[in-house]
C-alpha cells in the first residue's frame, strides 16, 4: 500500500461534536453531584475545590474548565434544586383535583426533594454565599414556591376540601416543617424518603382538612427501600432527581 495512501481503519483521535459535548455535560454533572454531597458534608464553607477535585480524581485547575469559582458551583446546585420544585410545582397543578388533593401532592413531592442533595440544597445552604443577582433569583423563587403553597390552601377552603384559615401562615407552618428535612434526614434509615413524605403529607394536613383521611396514616411506616415498581409507580422523576437533572437542567448544562 503506498504510504502517502490514507488507511480506511485511520480515525480521528477527536470525538464527534456530539460525543464531546455528551462528554463534558456528563464530567460536568459529575463535579456538581460530588460538590453538592460534599458541601452537605462538610459545610460549604469548610468545603474546598481541592477536596472535591480530589475526589473526582482530576486536578483543582481542571475544574475550572467546568465552573468558575465555587460560588457558581453552589449556586448550580441550588439551581438545579429549584428546577425539580418547578417540575413538582407544574405536575400537581396539571393533574386537578381539590385544593387539598393538590397540597398533599406537593407536600409529597416536596419532602421526598428534601431527603435527596439537591433539595437539601435548597435549604442547608445561605443565599448571602451567592452574588447578588443570584441572591435575587433565589428570592423570587422562594416567593414562587410560598404561594404555590398559600395558592392550593386557598383553593381548598373555597372548594370546601380545607377548613377556613389563614393560607399565609398555613403555608408557612407546612413549609417550615417540610424545609426541616432537608436538616434531620439520613439515608439509610429506618423509614425511606418516601415514607416520610407520605406521612408528612397527611401530618401536615389532618388538621385543616374538612374530612379526615387515615388510610395511608394508619399504614405501618415502609422501612428499608422502596422497591423498584414501587419507586416507578409513585416518582416517574426519581430518576431525575437522583441524577439532579431535570430536562431544563440538562439543557443549561450543556
Amino acid at each position: 500500500m503506498d504510504a502517502s495512501s490514507p488507511s480506511s481503519s485511520n480515525e480521528s483521535p477527536w470525538l464527534p461534536f456530539e460525543s464531546r459535548r455528551r462528554a463534558r455535560d456528563e464530567k460536568r454533572e459529575a463535579v456538581l453531584r460530588t460538590a453538592v454531597a460534599l458541601f452537605l458534608e462538610q459545610g460549604y464553607h469548610r468545603a474546598t475545590l481541592n477536596e472535591v477535585a480530589k475526589r473526582l480524581n482530576i486536578t483543582k485547575p481542571a475544574l475550572y474548565n467546568y465552573f468558575r469559582g465555587k460560588d457558581e458551583i453552589l449556586y448550580e446546585c441550588w439551581s438545579i434544586g429549584n428546577e425539580l420544585v418547578d417540575d413538582c410545582i407544574a405536575e400537581t397543578s396539571a393533574a386537578g383535583g381539590s385544593g387539598l388533593d393538590k397540597l398533599r401532592k406537593l407536600i409529597v413531592r416536596y419532602a421526598e426533594l428534601m431527603t435527596e442533595d439537591y433539595g437539601k440544597s435548597l435549604v442547608r445552604f445561605d443565599i448571602r454565599d451567592l452574588s447578588e443577582d443570584n441572591r435575587k433569583i433565589v428570592q423570587t423563587a422562594k416567593r414562587r414556591i410560598d404561594r404555590a403553597f398559600r395558592d392550593y390552601i386557598a383553593q381548598g377552603v373555597k372548594d370546601g376540601s380545607v377548613k377556613p384559615c389563614d393560607p399565609k401562615l398555613a403555608a408557612f407552618a407546612i413549609a417550615g416543617s417540610l424545609n426541616w428535612i432537608g436538616h434531620w434526614f439520613q439515608p439509610g434509615g429506618e423509614m425511606t424518603g418516601r415514607a416520610v413524605a407520605e406521612e408528612f403529607a397527611i401530618r401536615l394536613t389532618e388538621g385543616i382538612a374538612t374530612s379526615p383521611t387515615r388510610k395511608k396514616a394508619d399504614k405501618p411506616p415502609r422501612k428499608g427501600n422502596a422497591s423498584r415498581e414501587e419507586t416507578s409507580e409513585h416518582h416517574p422523576r426519581a430518576a431525575a432527581g437522583a441524577a439532579g437533572q431535570s430536562k431544563r437542567a440538562r439543557g443549561r448544562l450543556r
